[in-house]
């Protein structure tokens, strides 16, 4: 293949070689664009689970019309998916965090969980041009909701979800110096001792 210099180029059509790098240029950008972290992913996950919750609603809800009612309708739904053993008051196992045998109480979404989900929406819908201050996800129904979620469970499961402190970091001491090596004994004395 020829190499084709500017000046040569009557026609100003760019050259193989010139468009041959752009390409691996733009296939290089391509490829090194970077992927979407886990929170990403899951987050759209999220997003597209609660508009299609929406659509699925009777009647049909749009998200300019969803309120924070709405929010707390989904996190209900989202009930009959949890894996987390919540104790009815009524349950023998109620308040032991260990139970030692099973029981018929339900299953429900952890605490965690619903308030990651509620965080990670929050960011999705003004991401996808909802205004802050309208945001049913940051709703005062949706707080008092979670909070009163986590309070239960912690009592139906013995669990405590008071905030573990920081531990300020212990400075470490430098390690002592080495012992100086014993004196090596001295010609003079090494021949004085064989007199």
């Amino acid at each position: 293949m020829e190499l084709v210099s500017p000046q040569s180029n009557p026609n100003n059509f760019p050259s193989p070689i010139l468009a041959n790098s752009s390409a691996r240029a733009v296939s290089t950008a391509a490829s090194t664009a970077p992927t979407p972290s886990r929170y990403e992913n899951q987050k759209r996950r999220d997003w597209i689970t609660f508009c299609q919750y929406l659509r699925n609603h009777r009647p049909p809800l749009s998200l300019s019309m969803c309120s924070g009612a709405h929010v707390l309708e989904f996190l209900r739904y989202l009930d009959q998916f949890g894996k987390t053993k919540v104790h009815n008051p009524t349950c023998p196992f109620f308040g032991l965090p260990n139970p030692p045998a099973p029981c018929p109480c339900p299953l429900r979404q952890a605490w965690g969980s619903l308030d990651a989900l509620i965080g990670r929406l929050r960011a999705a819908y003004e991401e996808h041009g909802g205004r802050p201050e309208g945001n049913p996800f940051g709703a005062r129904s949706v707080r008092i909701f979670l909070r009163e979620v986590r309070d239960f469970q912690a009592k139906a499961r013995g669990v405590s979800y008071e905030k573990k402190r920081k531990r300020p970091k212990q400075k470490v001491a430098p390690p002592p110096p080495p012992a100086p090596p014993p004196p090596l004994p001295s010609l003079v004395d090494a021949t004085a001792a064989s007199k």
